[in-house]
């Protein structure tokens, strides 16, 4: 076989397998990073990433997902097919060694797959691993093949059991349930952010998402079809959709250096955020890494020279920095790496220091075109730097103030806070209640020694529209920073949060059941997505969850948290029962609120977390902007909720 022929060609001698897979029912957050809800969608996006590698080497582009009416998901591919012929060293199908191998994949076969995504070899075997059933189904060279697992074994050899002129691979898995005890419900929402995700990220590849479990109108199932023609600069369109943007176009370039395909855009809006967001062989980098140190080294020295010869920044007082090239914009850097090293956390920090130069002067030469082709948007660009550092210089003295207000050895503490005993901040939890009276109650109803309350006055300034140094003057932000005992940033690092001041290891929202409650929680959600970003991150942001009836008949009282558990109640009590409907925290006595909302025995907490940092951009800029249709249209659709998980 020549050389040519033997790189391109894709067998059961591709397959590697590089350890037993024994430990991943027993320890499942090693593999899938939890066994919550989080977990449970990991699982899909395992079985889509070997698809998306049979689209990065070529042979792949139509994906269809498909959740079923059981919670079971089936993942269809165009690709190859999975080879089915005997793995020389394992002496089985080389389907079934993908699929019960740990670390098993043609990926890394460097002559089968040059980059791939995934958790780096985990994949479908893991899938398998914690799924009650699993079935694969082969359509190759004319033959359709499969086999059936249960809990990661294999049910039967695998066999031929048809013909066919299509080709790819399906697999079906239902999660089992006594790994996923907290839920099995998928959600669409979230598959369908991650799908689109991917269809931005690989341009030319279709993946169609349809839920079986729901049907419009006309008996259609719920579904989306997400292709991109334009990759990443559409999704800088996508995800900037409900923000002005100030320059007349996406900058955008695709480029090969040193071996790293590179791919960037971006584009300067009105806002007064920073939102890039960077992926490795299209795994989101949460953490950054030397990518992302690529995308600002070029971006800032290439902007900055340009600044320097316009002659725009010769009355300025002070030095420009880095964070100043970066307000108000929004980008996305998408590497390919054949061996991406990960560090960090949660992993998702890049670590290759070779591709610090490939992204630095790929954006350098992308950003020096643009600027002088396009002059106007050039000077604008600089304009917005110049207000940015305006803004940073004023809101550094008032961030300055904050500081001196904050906690220092139990002093300084915002008047309205009721602080509780305990020292020990993970035993600790503060409400953040809306308004005086129902701050009042919650005071009465606390168990002091681990509750402190923080009442606030109405609704909180919108960060979203608000310059730096506005957030930091505003009194209601200002008594949060100072409860919590954090401080934001240092002129090195504007945006660190010292969590290790952090007294309270529980943040939680509690905000009356109505629409006004559902907009203040969403204000202050979007101040700690904005400037806190970390709280969320670990997992130190809930969301209270108070009744909206009491159900009552005699001495027997039952709560109801929507209008379905209500008409249940009253049943099952009989007639003569009276309902008082809650229309803010305020109605309750402490005894009441304590009982349902704030006792740990009894209470429901919903944790905030992020599972994917640019949909929750997307979305707090679309809450909080100013276009109303697309608010409505996502509040009207997600009102049923009554919740909106970011």
């Amino acid at each position: 076989m020549s050389e040519e022929v033997k790189k391109s060609s894709y067998s059961a001698d591709s397959i590697q397998a590089l350890e037993g897979m024994e430990h991943v029912r027993m320890r499942p957050s090693m593999y899938i990073g939890d066994t919550g809800v989080r977990g449970l969608h990991h699982l899909v996006y395992e079985v889509v990433d070997n698809s998306i590698d049979e689209a990065l080497a070529g042979h792949c582009d139509t994906i269809f997902v498909t959740i079923n009416e059981d919670n079971s998901i089936t993942v269809e591919d165009n690709g190859r097919g999975i080879p089915v012929d005997i793995h020389k060293k394992e002496g089985v199908s080389a389907l079934e060694v993908v699929m019960t191998k740990i670390g098993a994949g043609g990926k890394f076969d460097k002559d089968s797959y040059k980059v791939s995504g995934g958790l780096h070899g985990v994949g479908v075997s893991c899938v398998n691993a914690l799924s009650d059933h699993l079935k694969a189904t082969v359509f190759r060279e004319g033959k359709v093949y499969e086999q059936e697992y249960e809990r990661g074994k294999a049910m039967y050899p695998v066999k031929q059991v048809g013909e066919t002129d299509k080709r790819g691979t399906t697999v079906w898995f239902k999660p089992d349930g006594t790994i996923f005890t907290q839920t099995l419900e998928y959600s669409y929402d979230t598959l369908a952010a991650r799908m689109r995700e991917l269809a931005f990220l690989n341009k030319g590849i279709t993946i169609t998402l349809t839920d079986r479990r729901e049907t419009d109108k006309d008996g259609n199932f719920l579904g989306e079809t997400f292709h991109s023609k334009e990759g990443l600069k559409e999704f800088v369109k996508f995800l900037d959709g409900n923000r002005v943007p100030i320059i007349g176009h996406v900058i955008s370039m695709e480029n090969e250096k040193g071996e790293i395909p590179v791919e960037v855009a971006l584009i300067y809006n009105d806002s007064y955020s920073e939102n890039i967001f960077s992926y490795v062989n299209n795994i989101n980098t949460h953490e950054g890494g030397t990518h992302l140190q690529g995308f600002r080294m070029g971006l800032t020295r290439t902007l900055k020279k340009y600044a320097d010869a316009s002659g725009l920044l010769d009355k300025l007082k002070f030095e420009i920095s880095g964070d100043d090239f970066r307000e108000g914009l929004t980008a996305i850097i998408s590497v390919k790496v054949a061996e991406p090293q990960f560090e960090g956390q949660t992993k998702t920090k890049l670590g290759n220091r070779e591709v610090v130069s490939p992204v630095s002067q790929a954006v350098a030469e992308m950003l020096e075109n643009y600027l002088e082709e396009n002059p106007n948007d050039a000077k604008i660009i600089v304009q917005k730097v110049i207000l940015a550092a305006q803004a940073r210089h004023a809101a550094k003295k008032a961030r300055e103030m904050v500081q001196r207000k904050t906690v220092m050895g139990g002093g300084g503490l915002p008047g309205k806070l009721s602080d509780c005993s305990e020292q020990d901040p993970a035993k600790c939890e503060v409400f953040l209640v809306e308004g005086d009276s129902a701050g009042g109650t919650a005071k009465q109803g606390r168990d002091r020694n681990f509750q402190a309350i923080m009442p606030l006055r109405g609704k909180i300034l919108n960060v979203e529209k608000a310059m730096h140094h506005k957030v930091f003057e505003n009194e209601e932000i200002r008594n949060i920073f100072t409860a919590l005992g954090v401080t934001i940033g240092t002129e090195e690092d504007s945006k660190a949060l010292n969590l290790e001041k952090l007294r309270y290891h529980k943040v939680v929202i509690m905000c009356d059941a109505d629409v006004d409650g559902s907009h203040i929680s969403t204000l202050i959600l979007t101040f700690f997505f904005r400037y806190m970003k970390e709280l969320i991150e670990n997992g130190y942001v809930y969301i209270a969850t108070p009744p909206l009836y009491m159900v009552k008949k005699g001495n027997k009282k039952e709560y109801a948290w929507n209008d379905v558990q209500r008409d249940e109640i009253s049943e099952r009590m009989g007639g003569g029962v009276s309902i008082q409907r809650y229309k803010g925290l305020g109605e309750m006595n402490a005894e009441q609120l304590w009982e349902t909302t704030m006792n740990p025995e009894f209470r429901t907490l919903r944790q905030v977390s992020i599972d994917s940092l640019a949909e929750a951009d997307r979305i707090f800029s679309m809450l909080m902007g100013d276009e109303v249709p697309p608010r409505r249209e996502f509040i009207e659709k997600n009102a049923a909720y009554a919740k909106i998980d970011a």
